[in-house]
């Protein structure tokens, strides 16, 4: 039967985009933890899969115009983080800045929000790290609204501009957008206002 096993891991990797990010749980409907781990262990010597960090792997992804492997993406291993440890997060600082488009700064650490431990993580050049808050900063919250209320209490109530509005107004979908108005009802006033700003509910001045 683990040949069968073996079988299916593969077959879910195969399956999966290059550059996708695995931890053990993500086939533990397949096998019990012990034989998922000998098979990453063995589908890593092989070169299947990358090990980014301990219980960490990764589908590399190759690039025909550089003509090598991309780094892996620090987003992907953090939500894999998350997912291991049962962990609810959100992207903060210049992260979340970095992610909606609003600065093009490169970030020297990827820096996230969470219901978990404080914790920080270094592979290569790559540096996360995990911040611990309340869990109302983020449980109940979609991706994108977490993301976006962080982002807007990166940037302050005075840095707001309506350009920034405009900005993250262009990037978001009407799903998006009448989730934050429901899920960010509990943020503070200028948040919430700017983000029924973003949503079209009240007119900019």
């Amino acid at each position: 039967m683990a040949n069968g096993y073996s079988k299916q891991i593969q077959g879910r990797i195969e399956n999966a985009l290059e550059g996708t990010v695995f931890v053990n749980s993500d086939f533990a409907d397949i096998a019990d933890t012990e034989t998922i781990r000998r098979n990453l262990n063995r589908l890593t010597q092989t070169g299947t899969l990358r090990r980014i960090l301990k219980g960490i792997y990764e589908k590399p992804e190759y690039s025909e115009m550089l003509k090598e492997y991309v780094a892996a993406d620090p987003e992907a291993v953090a939500n894999a983080l998350a997912r291991n440890y049962h962990w609810t997060i959100a992207p903060c600082g210049n992260t979340a800045l970095n992610l909606l488009g609003l600065s093009t700064q490169v970030t020297a650490v990827w820096s996230y929000i969470s219901d978990g431990p404080y914790k920080t993580y270094e592979w290569n050049s790559t540096k996360i790290e995990f911040k611990h808050r309340t869990n109302k900063e983020i449980t109940g919250l979609s991706y994108m609204t977490a993301l976006v209320i962080q982002a807007l209490k990166t940037l302050g109530k005075t840095n707001v501009t309506s350009e920034t509005i405009q900005a993250l107004s262009s990037r978001l979908s009407e799903e998006d957008k009448a989730a934050m108005l429901r899920e960010a009802s509990e943020s503070t006033d200028w948040v919430y206002n700017a983000i029924r700003k973003i949503a079209g509910e009240v007119q900019q001045k």
